[in-house]
């Protein structure tokens, strides 16, 4: 008994310090906040309660409780497909992004609506921004290229007071641009961040599907059924993740006085180097590679900045230490 207690009680201690979920969940608190997810709680053979996570309404049903038992959210919705996030790891980012901006400012992270952060690819279920602003009172802009997501996400931001005036969404109309249409002329951030979309073609996106399914025990099934979702823009892109986040980093230097931190999430290690070469290309002044650990899985984000450190002291103190 003593050992399975221990189990239960295991941090995880692979998550951010500062991340709310690092205790293993916590079903009888999570079902008082979302009374529909006892219905998908049951205990597993190693006698702890669980969910299948390869069933996509009880892992929506999951955040939606772990959104309001958080971060008091209570109303949370995505379109049937859409990408369901797990919330632990979307939670890491904006606390590294955190650390990121506490780099620079004595170590102290910037709180209140004046820090400015845009998120690029909100997708339908809106979360940076929620666990940004509920965490750290940031303001966010949230774009996307597809209307439905924008719909979704503009809902969930209307429909919690806790949310409001704090969370601004924009449709990205040109599927060849990121930041243009986006960043209008004088506007200023502090930070963008992005979780790019990481696979080259529909092709590879199912056979991530397929090897997904296959780790959650689901080796055959008529129908492919991802249990966090996700339309083909928010899967895949042509020429993957390294081709977006290239044009990305080029259309930064565009603007390069207008945001400190440029910021995206690297899937794969083999993106690494031709990031790095374009960020010399456009002579990025500061990059960094900040690596981060959610169980047996390893992810990292780049940032970078055009800002010299006398550029950077002055935007420091004009935003972060008013």
């Amino acid at each position: 008994m003593a050992q399975k207690s221990k189990k239960i009680h295991t941090e995880k201690t692979s998550l951010h310090e500062r991340n709310l979920h690092r205790e293993r969940y916590d079903f009888k608190a999570l079902i008082d906040s979302h009374r529909e997810l006892s219905k998908f709680v049951f205990v597993n053979p190693f006698g702890d309660e669980s969910i299948d996570f390869a069933n996509p309404d009880a892992v929506k049903s999951l955040n939606k409780a772990l959104l309001k038992h958080f971060y008091g959210i209570f109303y949370w919705d995505i379109p049937d497909g859409y990408l369901c996030p797990p919330i632990p790891g979307r939670a890491d980012y904006i606390h590294y992004i955190a650390d990121l901006l506490a780099s620079v400012n004595g170590n102290q992270f910037p709180v209140g609506r004046s820090i400015k952060v845009l998120d690029i690819g909100v997708g339908a279920n809106c979360v940076y921004p929620i666990v940004g602003h509920r965490e750290y009172g940031w303001s966010f802009t949230g774009s996307d290229i597809d209307p439905v997501s924008i719909d979704s996400a503009t809902q969930i931001v209307d429909k919690n007071p806790s949310l409001e005036g704090a969370i601004d969404i924009r449709l990205q109309t040109s599927s060849k641009h990121i930041f243009k249409g986006i960043i209008q002329s004088g506007e200023i951030f502090d930070a963008t961040i992005c979780n790019p979309p990481f696979h080259a073609s529909l092709a590879e996106a199912q056979a991530g599907t397929k090897r997904k399914l296959t780790n959650l025990g689901l080796k055959k099934g008529p129908k492919q059924v991802l249990n966090f979702g996700g339309q083909n823009a928010e899967l895949w892109v042509e020429g993957g993740e390294e081709v977006f986040v290239r044009q990305m980093i080029r259309e930064s230097a565009e603007i390069s006085s207008q945001c400190f931190w440029f910021t995206s999430l690297i899937s794969k290690k083999t993106t690494l180097p031709g990031v790095y070469a374009e960020l010399k290309k456009v002579n990025a002044v500061e990059i960094k590679t900040v690596e981060m650990a959610q169980g047996q899985k390893v992810s990292r984000f780049v940032a970078w900045t055009f800002l010299d450190k006398e550029m950077q002291k002055k935007w420091v103190k004009e935003r972060f230490q008013r």
